[in-house]
C-alpha cells in the first residue's frame, strides 16, 4: 500500500490507516504500489482506506490480496477502496472473515466479477457501497440478513436479474440505490417492509410490471426515483397522499398511461415531480402546474 517497512515498525498499535489524498494527515501513495503483508499484522487496526492510489489499470494493475484478511477479523470495522481504477479483479471471498466490519466501501474502482454471497455473513454492516465498478450477476439473496444495514448502494455496475425478495428483511435501511444496472422483473411487494427508507433510486434499469401498491406504506420516503425503466401501468392505483414526506418523485420515461391523480397534488413537501416521456392524459391539477 505504499508504506515503507520502517514506517510500519512504528505503526503496530495504530487504529486508523488512511492512504492517499483523503485527509491532511493521510499517508501518501508510493509510485510503484504493492500490498505489503505487514498491514495484516496491525492487530489493533479498526479503519483502513485507500484513495486514488491504484490509478493505472493498463500500466500497473493490481488486485486486492485474496488471503490473510482473517488476521484483521478481530479489529477491522471500516474498509474502503475509493477511486482506484487500477484496482482490478474480484472481491476476495476472505472478506467474510471481517466479522466486526461496519462499513465496506468499494467505490469507483476497476473491480469485476460476481459479488460474493458470503458478504451477507457480515451481519454488523451498517454501510455497504459497491458502486461504480463492473460487477455482474444477480444481487445475492444473502444480503437480506444484514439487519443493521443503513446505506446500501450497488449503483453503476452491470448487475442483472430480479430484485431479491429478501430486500424486505433490511428493515433498518435508510438509503437504497440500485440505479444504473440491468436489473429486471417486477418490483417485489416485500419492499413495503422498508418503513425507514428515505431514498429509493432504481433509475436506468429494466424493471417492469407496473407500480406496486407496496409504496403506499413507505411513508418515510423523501426521494423516489424510478425513471428510465419499462415499468408501465398507471398512477391512479396508488394513494399518493400517504407518501407525505416526498420531496423528489421522478417517474419520467417509465411507460405510464392514464391520468395524473389529484392525490399527487396533496404532497405538500414535493419540490420535484418528473412525469415526462410518458403517455399520460387529462388535465394537470393547478397545484401541480404552479
Amino acid at each position: 500500500q505504499g508504506v515503507s517497512c520502517d514506517l510500519f515498525d512504528g505503526l503496530w498499535y495504530v487504529t486508523t490507516l488512511n492512504i492517499g489524498p483523503i485527509h491532511d494527515n493521510s499517508l501518501g501513495c508510493a509510485k510503484n504500489l504493492e500490498f505489503r503483508t505487514q498491514v495484516f499484522e496491525l492487530k489493533h487496526l479498526k479503519s483502513l482506506s485507500f484513495f486514488k492510489c491504484f490509478v493505472s489499470p493498463k500500466r500497473h494493475p493490481i488486485a486486492i490480496p485474496s488471503n490473510s484478511w482473517e488476521k484483521l477479523g478481530g479489529s477491522l470495522e471500516s474498509l474502503e477502496f475509493r477511486s482506484n481504477p487500477g484496482l482490478i479483479g474480484k472481491i476476495p471471498i476472505s472478506f467474510s472473515a471481517l466479522v466486526k466490519l461496519k462499513s465496506l466501501v468499494l467505490l469507483e474502482n476497476g473491480l469485476t466479477g460476481n459479488i460474493p454471497t458470503n458478504i451477507g455473513n457480515l451481519i454488523n454492516l451498517k454501510r455497504l457501497v459497491l458502486a461504480g465498478n463492473r460487477f455482474v450477476g444477480w444481487i445475492p439473496d444473502s444480503f437480506g440478513g444484514l439487519n443493521e444495514l443503513l446505506i446500501y448502494d450497488l449503483s453503476r455496475n452491470t448487475l442483472s436479474g430480479p430484485l431479491p425478495l429478501t430486500l424486505g428483511g433490511l428493515t433498518s435501511l435508510l438509503k437504497l440505490d440500485l440505479s444504473n444496472n440491468q436489473l429486471e422483473g417486477m418490483l417485489p411487494s416485500e419492499i413495503s417492509n422498508l418503513k425507514n427508507l428515505t431514498l429509493l433510486d432504481l433509475r436506468n434499469n429494466k424493471i417492469s410490471g407496473g407500480l406496486t401498491k407496496s409504496f403506499q406504506g413507505m411513508c418515510s420516503l423523501e426521494e423516489l426515483v424510478l425513471s428510465h425503466n419499462p415499468i408501465g401501468g398507471d398512477l391512479m392505483s396508488l394513494e399518493w397522499h400517504n407518501l407525505h414526506n416526498l420531496v423528489i418523485l421522478d417517474l419520467s420515461n417509465i411507460g405510464l398511461t392514464g391520468e395524473i391523480p389529484e392525490s399527487i397534488s396533496k404532497l405538500k413537501r414535493l419540490r420535484f415531480l418528473g412525469l415526462s416521456d410518458n403517455n399520460l392524459t387529462g388535465k394537470l391539477s393547478p397545484k401541480l402546474a404552479t
